[in-house]
């Protein structure tokens, strides 16, 4: 009998966002998807970055990026949201307060 690797196991070369990072993108891509602004995602798994790409429609380009790069982890920080321009929105240690950048517009998605 062959020993296989679990179906879901981690690629330790890769860089990947954890359960609970994941679920707090989730809540804010969940809240646009509800006000009709986001329909699409996408996620990749790089050598030297975890990409979470928010789309309006199936188009090339994403709208959005958030981005986990641990080795900024003593720079600006780990986690970056940016735009489709590649302007970076916000930037830095903590996920949630970066994820903040999307309350304003959010606000007025819904007006």
């Amino acid at each position: 009998m062959m020993n296989a690797a679990p179906p879901f196991s981690a690629d330790p070369d890769r860089v990947v966002f954890d359960r609970t990072e994941l679920g707090a993108i989730l809540t804010v891509y969940g809240r646009f998807v509800a006000a009709g602004e986001w329909r699409d995602y996408a996620m990749s798994f790089l050598r030297d970055a975890a990409v979470f790409s928010i789309f309006r429609r199936a188009t090339e380009h994403p709208l959005y990026r958030i981005e986990k790069r641990p080795r900024l982890r003593n720079a600006q920080g780990i986690y970056a949201v940016i735009a489709m321009d590649g302007r970076i929105l916000k930037r830095g240690h903590d996920l949630g307060q970066v994820l903040k950048v999307f309350d304003k517009k959010l606000i007025r998605a819904v007006t």
